[in-house]
């Protein structure tokens, strides 16, 4: 995939990337997160967090419209990080029950076992889907 974007840090608590709506975009997605890990000293994260946008990335990818995403990992307090994706579709993500047999349908189930918390904001234009992540000992 050829994309012409690089992170960016928006203040000194948040780096976003925009980047194609495509499956080949969950790499540079996870590389955002692992950057961003690693320059805040939350390296015990970045697993789960990886995981997490993974997702993210793919459940945007399958569902929106647009030709481009947006990646935003950003600080909500000392240990503890907000990963979301923002997209143009006003589609809310529904967490289902899949059968025994669904391909399809456990992402946001695996978002909420590894996740803090998650939920979605609906903008003017979209929705932005997130998660949080806290290390051990973060009330």
């Amino acid at each position: 995939m050829n994309t012409t974007t690089s992170p960016v840090e928006t203040d000194a608590g948040a780096y976003t990337e925009t980047l194609l709506r495509l499956p080949e975009s969950a790499p540079p997605a996870r590389r955002l997160v692992e950057f961003a890990l690693d320059s805040w000293g939350l390296p015990g994260l970045t697993e789960d967090a990886t995981l997490i946008v993974s997702e993210l990335v793919a459940n945007a990818v399958r569902h929106a419209r647009a030709d481009w995403i947006r990646v935003t990992v950003s600080r909500v307090g000392d240990r503890r990080v907000r990963l979301a994706v923002v997209d143009k579709s006003r589609v809310l993500p529904q967490l289902r029950t899949p059968g025994l047999e669904d391909v399809r349908g456990r992402g946001l189930h695996l978002i909420d076992e590894l996740s803090d918390r998650w939920g979605t904001d609906p903008l003017p234009w979209g929705k932005r889907v997130w998660a949080e992540l806290r290390t051990d000992g973060e009330q």
